[in-house]
């Protein structure tokens, strides 16, 4: 399995060792911990934290998806400035739930996902919230929106923006009722996959039922 996740696995990748993906799992966790106690009182400085490690691990961690060619001329990730209006706070509905999605990979088989519900997002849409059904579990939601494969967009295939296997979740709060709780949904920590950037990697990408018809123009984006 590739470093960063559940979500992408390595064909070739002759260099990484066993202890440098371990040692890059903990670095992610670790990152997003921080960012989650950052949040708390000031997402525009967890934001910036964010950029900051995330460009620093890619360019000279050695589990990092770029290879040595690319971290040579590497300058940063490509990333939206913060936007308070994209970070979105949504109940999980109960819609789709037990649908199954089960995505097949060069290296690791069949890698199941059992539907759970489904994020109502208003001015957004609404996007699919999955269950690994293997190893390590956790909460999967990647989306596709109306900047994907534009110049100056994103990402063609889409972004993640919660995988809770590898850490990427921004915790929940109590809704204002006090009957339940909401996610906190931020999509100015949105992701691409590896895959992106080196082809060695087979990435799960956004379904039908993870397709958003409006544009989310912050998170990472895509300089092709």
């Amino acid at each position: 399995m590739a470093p960063t996740q559940h979500d992408e696995f390595e064909d070739t990748a002759p260099t990484m060792s066993a202890l440098d993906i371990a040692d890059w799992r903990l670095k992610t966790f670790a990152l997003y911990d921080k960012v989650r106690q950052l949040a708390a009182t000031n997402p525009f400085d967890a934001h910036v934290y964010w950029r900051q490690e995330r460009d620093l691990m890619f360019a000279t961690h050695p589990a990092s998806a770029l290879t040595p060619e690319m971290k040579a001329s590497f300058s940063g990730l490509r990333t939206a400035g913060y936007d308070p209006a994209y970070r979105l706070h949504a109940e999980l509905l109960p819609d789709g739930a037990g649908q199954e999605m089960n995505v097949q990979t060069g290296t690791d088989g069949v890698v199941p996902f059992t539907r759970i519900g489904t994020f109502e997002l208003p001015g957004l849409g609404s996007l699919a919230v999955w269950r690994l059904r293997s190893y390590g579990g956790g909460i999967f939601v990647p989306f596709r929106d109306a900047t994907a494969g534009k110049p100056g967009g994103s990402y063609g295939a889409g972004r993640y923006l919660l995988d809770t296997v590898k850490g990427s979740f921004h915790g929940t709060r109590g809704t204002d009722d006090g009957t339940g709780q909401e996610f906190i949904l931020d999509f100015n920590f949105a992701y691409n996959p590896s895959c992106a950037y080196n082809e060695a990697w087979a990435c799960p990408l956004a379904g039908p039922a993870n397709r958003l018809a409006a544009e989310v123009p912050v998170g990472e984006l895509y300089a092709g």
